[in-house]
């Protein structure tokens, strides 16, 4: 006798008589709608928000009658952004998306009047300079118009059914970010918690609308000529084979990275409740500081104060492919003033953590590496990794991250980051903050 039928407890579905029923080839098939749209807004939003930033940081103060963007500039738009998301939070429906401060994770379903918050939130957040990436608005949005998308089609429709077109949206919505939907569904699935003989089952309706998105994305970069996104930084400096001096350098990295990645999250964490008692005043304040921490950096070195502003998704290409041009010491500063304009951004905007830890960690990686045995490539591979897993927790995701990004290098590359990531995530186990979801029952 079986421990449901002696508990009277349903026994669990058979993954093999699911994939063969009908409501499952339904399921496939509505998952596979779903990523068209999902995608297209996904793209189109990606394409808003650069459009914004460039007219913003760019276009703006040369139509104001500057040649370029004063040294002072950011002191403007990043308050503003502030205002914006606070005024977003407070009398908008839902929270406005997640508080990035707390970790990378799942919160269900997304329900569609929420969705208004997220996405001029998130827009805020990323258009006028704060330290936050799209990934988890996006996801966000995918969610809300998947399950949304369930309700129009068919009302009454089950939760479960809900939740696994919603899970869908927000695959397509990641994998068209990370430019990869194998590492969409590891983040996904991480984040979730999922795994056990339903794995497969859960996973296949994402999986197909991830493809499908991307295809999409194929077909608007082709009629918008816009271009897509991808993560990959080609022309890289190669790396061979990993060699003792290396993996000494993936310890210290591993270490060095638990230790950036829990000030900046305890800081963060100790920062969120004091913003969120005054949101409409203390917004624009913490603006006003990540503004001065780009200031800053602009003006101690020869390098723009865009480097330590926006989420460094797209400047870090840049910084790798333009690493003799960078000193250990404005290596050390960027990661300095980025970490500090991180843990406010994190505090109070609105947004996701992953694409500002990659960055941190490749800078941290590349000042390390102007000390004896540690190739540059390594360094910022061991970095984004380690950074990763300290900021998100997320172990399979932060091995992968390194992957993606130097695709030549990775078969060389992985096992120095899988030294590095694990190495970074037990040490934060011990030493990293609790979030609500860490504290154990009472």
């Amino acid at each position: 006798m079986t421990d449901s039928a002696v508990s009277g407890a349903p026994a669990p579905p058979n993954p093999a008589e699911l994939l063969k029923s009908r409501d499952y080839v339904a399921l496939l098939g509505l998952a596979a709608i779903v990523g068209v749209p999902v995608s297209t807004v996904a793209y189109f939003y990606l394409k808003a928000v650069n459009a914004a930033q460039t007219y913003i940081f760019t276009t703006l103060p040369e139509d104001l009658g500057w040649s370029g963007e004063p040294s002072w500039w950011p002191l403007l738009p990043l308050p503003v952004g502030g205002l914006l998301v606070a005024i977003c939070i407070r009398f908008l429906p839902g929270t406005s998306g997640h508080k990035p401060a707390e970790g990378f994770k799942a919160s269900g379903t997304v329900r569609p009047v929420d969705l208004y918050g997220i996405v001029l939130a998130s827009f805020a957040t990323l258009a006028f300079g704060a330290v936050l990436g799209p990934e988890a608005p996006l996801i966000a949005v995918g969610s809300g118009l998947g399950g949304l998308a369930v309700r129009l089609l068919k009302r009454g429709a089950p939760d479960r059914a809900v939740a696994a077109v919603a899970a869908a949206g927000a695959f397509a919505a990641i994998a068209t970010l990370l430019g990869s939907p194998i590492v969409g569904a590891f983040l996904i699935m991480e984040t979730a918690g999922l795994g056990g003989p339903m794995l497969g089952a859960v996973l296949v309706p994402g999986l197909l609308a991830a493809g499908i998105g991307a295809l999409v994305f194929v077909g608007l970069d082709d009629w918008t000529g816009y271009g897509t996104f991808t993560l990959s930084i080609p022309g890289a400096p190669s790396f061979s084979t990993p060699t003792g001096y290396e993996l000494l350098w993936a310890l210290a990295i591993g270490l060095g990275a638990a230790l950036a990645g829990t000030v900046i999250r305890r800081v963060a964490l100790a920062l969120q409740p004091r913003v969120e008692r005054r949101l409409i005043t203390l917004m624009p304040v913490a603006g006003l500081a990540v503004a001065g921490c780009a200031i800053a950096f602009g003006q101690s070195t020869d390098h723009s104060s865009s480097e330590v502003l926006f989420s460094g998704q797209t400047a870090l290409p840049g910084l790798v492919h333009d690493a003799a041009g960078w000193t250990a010491g404005a290596l050390l500063l960027v990661v300095l003033l980025k970490s500090a304009a991180y843990a406010i951004s994190l505090s109070c905007f609105r947004g996701g953590p992953v694409f500002p830890s990659l960055y941190i960690g490749a800078a941290g990686g590349m000042a390390l590496s102007h000390l004896p045995g540690l190739p540059m490539v390594a360094g910022a591979a061991m970095g984004i990794g380690a950074m990763a897993v300290a900021m998100l927790g997320l172990p399979m995701t932060a091995v992968l991250l390194p992957a993606l990004l130097f695709p030549s290098d990775a078969l060389a590359l992985t096992p120095l980051v899988i030294v590095a990531v694990v190495v970074c995530y037990v040490i934060v186990a011990r030493i990293g903050p609790e979030t609500t979801d860490d504290r154990p029952a009472r």
